[in-house]
């Protein structure tokens, strides 16, 4: 598998992340939405720090399942109900801190969102890897 990562020239600066993605793979894997439910289907406690962290954890546990890691993802996409830029940018610092970090080196989209599958929802996670 070969994963190509780019910024072509005429195309704005990024926060990290690139605006094209070339990928080369045998085996796509495409997870649902990655939401910040326990084990036990509870909605993680604590704010949107402490959901993010839980989404964080549940992907990477859906990565290892599926032979991939996060040097392995080619989008994701985060949706966060709020529409504050600052709330935003913290998740995205967030993301790019964990151990989730490499993840978000590829084409990324991230969103203010009205409203998510969970009451209290505020974070989740669309992620597509290749092997």
């Amino acid at each position: 598998m070969t994963i190509e990562r780019s910024n072509p020239d005429g195309l704005h600066a990024t926060p990290g992340y690139h605006h094209v993605t070339r990928v080369q793979a045998d085996t796509m894997i495409y997870l649902a939405g990655q939401c910040p439910l326990t084990a036990t289907g509870e909605l993680a406690e604590g704010g949107l720090a402490a959901q993010t962290d839980q989404v964080i954890e549940n992907i990477l546990t859906a990565l290892t399942a599926a032979g991939a890691t996060p040097g392995d993802v080619v989008r994701t996409v985060i949706y966060v109900n709020s529409t504050d830029r600052g709330e935003l940018a913290a998740v995205w610092t967030q993301l790019n801190e964990s151990s989730l970090a490499p993840a978000f080196k590829s084409a990324s989209t991230l969103l203010g969102v009205a409203q998510l599958g969970f009451t209290g929802q505020l974070v989740e996670i669309d992620v597509t890897a290749a092997l």
